[in-house]
């Protein structure tokens, strides 16, 4: 959790820049240009340069001005005030803000701005205020609508700030910021789907927003679309090569998807960026480890340990790495401690359950892996020991919801989180991402014909949304490939009187979403050999290409060592495409 606060408090910083920009563009319901003097335009290209020390003497200097009308001196204030903050004098910047209001309480981006500065000082109650008395004066104003739902997101009203989010997405449909802001929100609520598609959008939008590849390779990493989080993170490192826990990210991902020498390479060049973390050491243990280098390992996972003795992952990672060297009794005792200090982490329990089936007490290594993906669904190491013991994912603590199914589709709780499950697909399991108030209620299960027999829509209900007098109710639809038994997405169907237009073709579908985007998804084709004929046919393979389905989940595919490696992309590929 604690990863987490981090990266959406850096997401804040992000907010108030593009509060920053909105003001500078002028968007942001300004007083009356009254003819700035030389000195305060001069000042504003300092600012805009990045030279906040420089603007603040020029600002100075238009202020000595006696002839200002309120409203302009008001306004230098403002921008001295942004300046001030900028090199770190914060009280100098509260005064400039104050003495600005009292000249001209009208002014919204005031308000706009020093909530700004609240917020980055942890003060996120006085910084709502601000935000709401400056959409007060300024309904349209989409940058207090985004930083107002930064705050939100620091109060954990992740709720709220997608609301907020959404305005100012309308507002700005083009912007990346509160694209991106939203997708976050949804993270944090559990809808990974949802995340993926603003992600994507704000990505569309600004090409180069690096923080919008890392933040959609967590999401797809949360889905288990591992390929395509690791394509991202290597764009993400593109654009800021010394950014440890990108490494760190990816060297995960390689772990998981069975190479453990790139995984090694990544974790190695994180902990050269951040030596003082010992948790990437024990990551590092472990690759080392699957790979079959139990000495290395065991430095790693010992120096983990030494540097923290509350690790609970690095000891049960080291016994783990007892197990490949076949002292799995002996390992038992770090999985005691590990238990011990964290009883309900899911990395933990993946490994205890690795032990367990070493010494032969199957059942229980089953009931351990089925918490591990209860409490982390999209943790790979444990779905594929699953699937190796031959254990459905049935029963993770899931309580059936009676009414709610159809055509031999239920839908189950785990948790605040729903589920679709059906017993003809038992390693399918549908996350039933919910946007609105009701019940996540399925409303139909349609297969698609030959060629795509593999590819099925089911339609559930999202929840009612607040809109005008009344409220809006939405539908969407899980693509799924129940050959791999994995989600290809979740679209967004219907909202109030808006439907979604679907085209298909023999090997894809674009869908013209509600919320005016268009998505386009492609899949394996599987067609049966022709009859004997003079005429040969070219038919699609599910052996040819164990990655030709690119939303196809690692889970479910061969290891890594089995299939062919892709030609690795180059930087202008990964940068442009």
């Amino acid at each position: 959790m604690g990863r987490g606060r981090l990266e959406r408090a850096s997401y804040a910083a992000a907010a108030l820049a593009f509060g920053a920009a909105m003001f500078a563009s002028g968007v942001s319901h300004a007083a009356p240009n009254t003819g700035s003097p030389e000195t305060a335009r001069k000042g504003g290209a300092a600012l805009v340069r990045g030279d906040a020390a420089q603007a603040v003497s020029h600002y100075t200097t238009a202020l000595d001005d006696t002839s200002l009308a309120n409203d302009r001196r008001a306004m230098i204030l403002n921008d001295r005030a942004v300046a001030l903050a900028r090199i770190g004098k914060t009280k100098e910047a509260f005064d400039d803000f104050n003495a600005a209001v009292q000249l001209f309480p009208e002014y919204a981006a005031l308000y706009n701005n020093r909530g700004n500065l609240l917020l980055a000082l942890g003060l996120v109650k006085e910084a709502v205020a601000d935000f709401d008395r400056a959409l007060l004066l300024a309904p349209g104003y989409a940058a207090a609508y985004n930083n107002r739902a930064g705050a939100r997101i620091r109060t954990g009203d992740s709720a709220g700030a997608i609301d907020d989010y959404t305005h100012a997405i309308r507002l700005l449909p083009a912007s990346a910021a509160p694209l991106s802001g939203r997708g976050l929100a949804h993270l944090e609520l559990g809808r990974p789907h949802a995340a993926i598609r603003d992600f994507s959008r704000a990505l569309n939008s600004d090409s180069s927003f690096a923080a919008g590849y890392r933040n959609r390779a967590e999401a797809k990493l949360a889905v288990g679309h591992y390929e395509e989080a690791i394509e991202d993170l290597s764009r993400a490192i593109a654009f800021d090569i010394k950014n440890g826990n990108l490494y760190r990210l990816r060297g995960r991902a390689y772990l998981v998807t069975g190479d453990p020498d790139a995984a090694i390479k990544d974790l190695s060049r994180a902990i050269e960026l951040a030596p003082d973390m010992p948790e990437i050491y024990a990551e590092r243990g472990l690759a080392h480890g699957r790979n079959g280098n139990s000495e290395e390992a065991l430095v790693d996972l010992g120096h983990a340990i030494e540097s923290d003795p509350r690790s609970a992952v690095a000891f049960a990672y080291r016994g783990y790495v007892l197990k490949e060297q076949e002292q799995a009794d002996v390992g038992m005792k770090d999985i005691a401690r590990a238990v011990k200090l964290a009883p309900d982490s899911p990395e933990v329990l993946w490994a205890k359950a690795e032990l367990e089936e070493a010494l032969g007490q199957r059942d229980q290594a089953i009931a351990d892996l089925k918490r591990a993906l209860f409490l982390k669904p999209g943790l790979k190491l444990a779905a594929d020991a699953l699937e190796r013991l031959d254990g459905d994912s049935g029963d993770l603590d899931e309580k059936l919801v009676p009414g709610l199914g159809i055509d031999g589709w239920e839908v189950v709780s785990r948790g605040n989180r729903f589920f679709a499950v059906n017993r003809d697909y038992r390693r399918l399991s549908v996350p039933l991402e919910m946007v609105g108030d009701g019940a996540p209620k399925l409303i139909s299960w349609e297969q698609r014909p030959a060629p795509l027999k593999h590819i099925g829509v089911l339609m559930f209900s999202g929840g009612t949304l607040k809109a005008g007098k009344g409220g809006e109710d939405t539908e969407f639809a899980a693509i799924l490939n129940t050959k791999t038994n994995t989600v290809v997405a979740i679209e967004p169907h219907r909202q109030g009187s808006k439907v979604s237009t679907w085209n298909w073709d023999d090997d894809k579908v674009t869908i013209a979403s509600v919320d005016g985007v268009t998505d386009e998804f492609k899949f394996e084709v599987y067609r049966r050999p022709a009859v004997a004929s003079s005429r040969r046919r070219r038919y699609g393979s599910p052996n040819a290409d164990p990655w030709a389905d690119p939303w196809a989940s690692p889970g479910q595919r061969s290891r890594r060592a089995q299939r062919p490696r892709r030609k690795p992309k180059t930087l202008f590929e990964l940068l442009f495409n």
